[in-house]
């Protein structure tokens, strides 16, 4: 979620070029603030003085050691939830990018969504967006705040994912050190409150009733000062008509009783361990049996935000009335339970946005899994699965919602293992895998596909229908991380075996042949394609005639592997049958034919013709102004690729007026600094240069280079085509 200004969803902040100032950007989705926030003042460690422009920390357990623990829960995300409220209410910076940081994916995604909200990465793959994103956060001169909230060791944060630059601040919350190690973050460490902080706390979250506090001040001692431990107390008080000190003879009985029973290991159970059992006791009075069920359900999911809308799903009401959760009424029950838990204190809920995001601690969610027996861990693995898949969106948006049950399916990928396999693949995990691929997600969609089809090899076979889907997804996946050569073999198995079951003129083998022959084009194989692909296109001519649409599709499929293998004659007969094919069957104006006119104009124009090239771009020029008017940017691609066929052809007149245009058109929908817009400037200053304009080339180069080193790879073939422009030019100028 991006937020402009203070206000969620209130659009996408101006750029920094032009006349007008740029707008105020926060993106990701912070947790509120907890009612009786205390600000820390003596054990908050100065964070405003630690983390000053230029700088990074990271807010640690103070005996953190590695492994969580209830006494490790010391409120760091609260501190940092305050600190990042206080510099943007102030002014103190213009950016802050919020980040749940317990997974690749979860960093990446929120990464991407800051370069979207900052115009600097509008489309594109997550990887470039961060590389991107990462390169505005180093030159920028606009004061901005990064926070890793709950980094996890699991996550390696290299230096390629980790921001830098002296106008920004970095803050990073961790449960384990060894998650920060090797970083140039200043550890603060974090322990429990001070007497008078937790004092403070607790009383002001017992503001209903006043006599409720009697005995504040020995609670306070009993539950050492524990931030989690006097955050579910507390909420257990005011939602119930015991004082402070009718709790805390509750506290003594619990622990009492837990030591008896298993003796913690090193003396007493943490003071948030009991609170946390006293919890349940409650919520489990306030709202008996949905309470615990709908615990159930969220402990599988992701804690650091569950949408409310999972709840109510009919596969989350029919697993509250199924004789697993005692068979309660579903629609109430939903409702009542939720609020019991959060009145316990055990769950908390953002009403903004909406839906509503509902957080809980991952310690509760630990202590829940523990106590669950594999029956009842079995039963709401399967409805929890079932709710996420029903609550996601057919559309995948808006984009922080499908986000946050990508994390949720993950979680529950991670606690349910084995159990979302029992009778085949969960439809749920075939549902995230396809959520990465939208989401261009590409470094982690492999990872995620080359996971799914290690699991469905061992427990259901290579022969299972889901393994045959999960392979054929893992090779898209490849070919989308610019992986053809590893895509191949699984394509080769999946013609393969298409044909076997299927019969080789069948859609789905010939879609699978059609796969197989564009990824060696992509490998660098096109001989080989050439082969597969003649084959395409004689099984649709087969199937469905010599004029149908398959058949034109894979003749212009069949085209490009000519021209990749430099067979240009060849490339330009196929595309020049199939203008002529699809101007009779679909009309002269349809968006098809103009497509295979362009594919067409480029292969007359690699193969030097470029007095063709130029006749066909007119059309395509022509046909794009008319079906979506002369600003948009698909007639500007068009004009800038005509402009390439003047200057081809000598008419470099031409060329720089179409150029110009280009660029200028390109600066304004995309940005200056848009890889487009970038390829454009190239291009204008090679026609400067064909001109004589020598002085304006070299100086619109220079300009060129300096966005390029900023928002593209220093290995960059455009940034690498500028310098050597350059270079040229001065040598010449020289």
């Amino acid at each position: 979620m991006a937020a402009v200004d203070g206000q969620e969803g209130a659009g996408i902040p101006a750029r920094e070029t032009g006349d007008s100032p740029a707008r105020r950007v926060w993106t990701g989705s912070a947790p509120p603030l907890a009612s009786g926030f205390v600000a820390r003042a003596e054990t908050g460690q100065g964070l405003e003085t630690v983390l000053v422009p230029g700088t990074a920390a990271a807010l640690v357990p103070r005996h953190g050691s590695g492994a969580r623990a209830w006494r490790d829960s010391c409120g760091k995300t609260q501190l940092a939830v305050s600190f990042a409220q206080s510099l943007w209410q102030r002014g103190a910076v213009d950016v802050v990018v919020w980040v749940t940081a317990t997974s690749l994916v979860s960093v990446l995604s929120g990464y991407a969504e800051a370069a979207a909200a900052l115009e600097i990465q509008l489309s594109g793959d997550a990887e470039s967006a961060c590389t991107r994103l990462l390169g505005w956060l180093r030159d920028t001169s606009r004061p901005w705040l990064v926070v890793l909230d709950d980094l996890s060791s699991a996550v390696a944060l290299g230096e390629e994912l980790m921001p830098a630059g002296p106008a920004g601040r970095v803050l990073i919350t961790a449960s384990d050190p060894a998650a920060v190690r090797g970083h140039p973050a200043r550890m603060v460490p974090l322990g429990p409150f001070s007497r008078r902080e937790a004092l403070t706390y607790l009383v002001g979250r017992l503001t209903a009733d006043l006599d409720q506090r009697q005995g504040a001040i020995d609670l306070v001692g009993e539950l050492d000062n524990e931030p989690m431990a006097l955050a579910m107390a507390s909420a257990v008080i005011a939602s119930s008509e015991l004082t402070c000190h009718d709790y805390r003879e509750h506290f003594t009985r619990r622990r009492e009783q837990m030591m008896a029973g298993a003796p913690a290991p090193g003396g007493a159970p943490a003071p948030a361990a009991i609170a946390w059992a006293l919890a349940m006791d409650h919520a489990e009075l306030l709202s008996p049996r949905a309470a615990q069920s709908l615990l159930m359900l969220a402990a599988l999911l992701d804690g650091a935000g569950i949408p409310a809308t999972v709840f109510t799903t009919s596969a989350a009401r029919d697993y509250l009335a199924s004789p697993a959760a005692g068979g309660l009424p579903a629609g109430q029950a939903v409702h009542d339970g939720l609020t019991a838990l959060e009145n316990a204190g055990l769950l908390t809920s953002s009403p903004d946005p909406a839906p509503a995001l509902l957080r809980l601690s991952r310690l509760v969610q630990a202590a829940v899994r523990a106590a669950m027996p594999g029956r009842l861990l079995r039963d709401a693995a399967a409805a929890a699965a079932d709710a996420v898949l029903e609550a996601w969106p057919a559309e995948e948006s808006p984009e922080w919602l499908v986000r946050a049950l990508r994390s949720c399916a993950d979680s529950l990928r991670q606690s349910a293992g084995d159990l979302l396999w029992e009778g085949g693949c969960h439809a749920l995990l075939l549902r995230a895998g396809r959520s990465l691929d939208a989401a261009r997600l590409t470094g982690p969609a492999v990872m995620y596909w080359e996971e799914l089809a290690a699991t469905s090899a061992r427990l259901l076979g290579p022969d299972h229908p889901a393994s045959y889907e999960i392979n054929e997804r893992l090779a898209r996946a490849y070919l989308a991380a610019s992986r053809p050569a590893e895509a191949i073999a699984l394509l080769e198995w999946g013609r393969d075996e298409r044909a076997r079951r299927l019969g080789q003129d069948h859609p789905s083998s010939l879609e699978a042949s059609r796969d197989l022959g564009l990824a060696l084009v992509s490998a660098g194989r096109a001989g080989e394609a050439i082969a597969v692909l003649s084959e395409v296109v004689s099984g649709c001519e087969r199937a469905h005639g010599t004029g149908s649409i398959a058949a034109l599709n894979a003749r212009e499929d069949l085209a490009a592997a000519h021209r990749a293998a430099g067979r240009l004659a060849d490339a330009i007969a196929l595309y020049r049958r199939a203008l002529a094919d699809r101007e009779r069957a679909q009309g002269s104006r349809h968006a098809d034919v103009t497509a295979t006119r362009q594919k067409l104009a480029e292969a007359y124009l690699a193969d030097g013709q470029a007095k063709a090239a130029v006749a066909q771009y007119e059309k395509v020029v022509s046909d794009r102004e008319r079906a979506f008017g002369s600003g948009h940017l698909l007639t500007a691609a068009a004009r800038g690729a005509l402009g390439s066929a003047y200057h081809a052809a000598g008419r470099m007149a031409s060329a720089v007026r179409l150029y110009e245009q280009t660029r200028a058109e390109y600066t304004r929908a995309l940005g200056a600094s848009h890889p487009d817009t970038l390829a454009a400037c190239v291009n204008l200053a090679h026609a400067y240069y064909g001109v004589g304009r020598l002085t304006d080339a070299a100086n619109l180069l220079a300009e060129t280079i300096e966005r390029c080193e900023v928002s593209l790879p220093a290995s960059d073939p455009l940034t690498v085509a500028a310098r050597n422009s350059l270079a040229n030019i001065s040598g010449t100028s020289g």
